[in-house]
C-alpha cells in the first residue's frame, strides 16, 4: 500500500453526496479514486464535483483501489461488499450491513476469508463526544439498565428530509434505519444481547427490550414517523455510580465519518481489528432480525448463531 489509501465510493445518493464523498475528498490519508453508481449520470456528476472520475462497473473501481466505501441500500451493499472483499479490498460499510442475517453473515465471512480490514460506520459511535462517553461508560461498568429514544421525523407529515424518498427506509422502517444506532451505543456498554423482543407502536415506531450478557436490561424506542416537534435522540444509563446521559452532538456526521476513515486506516496499517467491524455489523443484524421476528409472530427472538455466540431467544 502507498502512503495514502486509495478509496473508491459505491453510491451516489443523498448520504453519499452529503457525507461520504466530501469526507473522502478532504481526508489527508486518502486518495479519492472514483465513484460508481447505479445511475451513471449521477456518478459522473458526483465525481466531477470532487475532482475524481466515474467508473462504469464496480469491478473497474475495485481494480484501481485499496478500499471501498459503500453508501447504498443494505441489500445492494451486502452483495457488493462480498465481491469487494473477494477482490482483496478493505471495506468502509454503512449501517446496517444488511437486513437479513444470511446476507450479513456472507459479508463477515468474506471479510475474514480475505483477511481485509472492515469498519461499519455508526454515526454516534464515531462522534467525538459520543465516542468518549461510550469509552467512559464501558470502563466504569456497574450499569443495570438503560433506555434510548431515537426518534426521527423522516416520514412524518411535516417532514422535509432528503431521505423521505428512500425506498428501503420506507419498507424497513425505523427498526432497521435508526435501530442500529441505538444498538451501537447499548451493546458496547451493557454487553451482547442475549434476548430481544419488539412491540409495534404508531407509524413505524418500535419499542425494543433487551437482556444483556452481564444481566443488565435495556429498552429503546425508535421511529422515523415522529412529529418534528417530538424528534430527537437521548440515551441514559443507570448504575451503581448514578445516571449518565449521552452528550448532545456538537458536530455534524462529516466529522464522525472522518473518524471512521481514520479507524479504517489504522486497521489497515496496524493489522488489528476494530470493535465496529463486519462481525459487529453481523451481530447488530442478528439482534434486529430477532426483534423483527418477535413482532411478526414468528416466535420470540429467533436469532441465529453468529461468531460463536448463542442464538437470541
Amino acid at each position: 500500500m502507498t502512503t495514502t489509501l486509495r478509496i473508491g465510493l459505491l453510491g451516489t445518493g443523498p448520504w453519499a453526496r452529503r457525507v461520504h464523498a466530501p469526507a473522502l475528498a478532504a481526508h489527508p490519508g486518502v486518495a479519492f479514486t472514483g465513484v460508481w453508481g447505479r445511475r451513471p449520470e449521477a456518478a459522473a456528476a458526483l465525481a466531477a464535483s470532487h475532482g475524481t472520475r466515474p467508473y462504469a462497473t464496480p469491478e473497474d473501481l475495485f481494480a484501481d483501489t485499496d478500499a471501498l466505501a459503500i453508501a447504498l441500500p443494505p441489500s445492494v451493499q451486502a452483495d457488493l461488499a462480498v465481491r469487494a472483499a473477494e477482490a482483496g479490498r478493505h471495506l468502509l460499510l454503512d449501517k446496517p450491513v444488511a437486513t437479513t442475517v444470511t446476507e450479513a453473515r456472507a459479508v463477515a465471512e468474506a471479510v475474514e476469508r480475505a483477511g481485509v480490514a472492515s469498519i461499519v460506520f455508526f454515526t454516534a459511535r464515531f462522534g467525538i463526544a459520543e465516542g468518549e462517553w461510550i469509552g467512559r461508560a464501558a470502563a466504569a461498568g456497574g450499569w443495570f439498565t438503560a433506555h434510548a429514544d431515537w426518534l426521527g421525523s423522516v416520514f412524518a407529515a411535516d417532514s422535509d428530509s432528503p431521505y423521505a424518498a428512500s425506498p428501503w427506509r420506507r419498507e424497513k422502517g425505523a427498526l432497521w434505519d435508526v435501530g442500529p444506532h441505538a444498538l451501537s451505543l447499548l451493546l458496547p456498554v451493557l454487553g451482547d444481547a442475549e434476548h430481544v423482543t419488539a412491540t409495534r407502536g404508531p407509524g413505524d415506531t418500535v419499542l425494543l427490550t433487551l437482556r444483556h450478557a452481564g444481566g443488565a436490561a435495556s429498552s429503546a424506542t425508535v421511529s422515523l414517523t415522529a412529529p418534528r416537534a417530538a424528534s430527537g435522540v437521548s440515551v441514559t444509563l443507570y448504575g451503581t455510580s448514578g445516571a449518565t446521559s449521552l452528550p448532545r452532538r456538537q458536530d455534524g456526521p462529516e466529522v464522525a465519518y472522518e473518524r471512521a476513515v481514520d479507524a479504517l486506516l489504522a486497521s489497515v496499517r496496524g493489522g488489528d481489528g476494530h470493535a465496529c467491524d463486519a462481525r459487529f455489523g453481523l451481530r447488530v443484524t442478528e439482534v434486529l432480525a430477532a426483534a423483527e421476528a418477535s413482532f411478526e409472530g414468528e416466535g420470540e427472538g429467533e436469532g441465529e448463531r453468529g461468531g460463536g455466540r448463542e442464538p437470541l431467544t
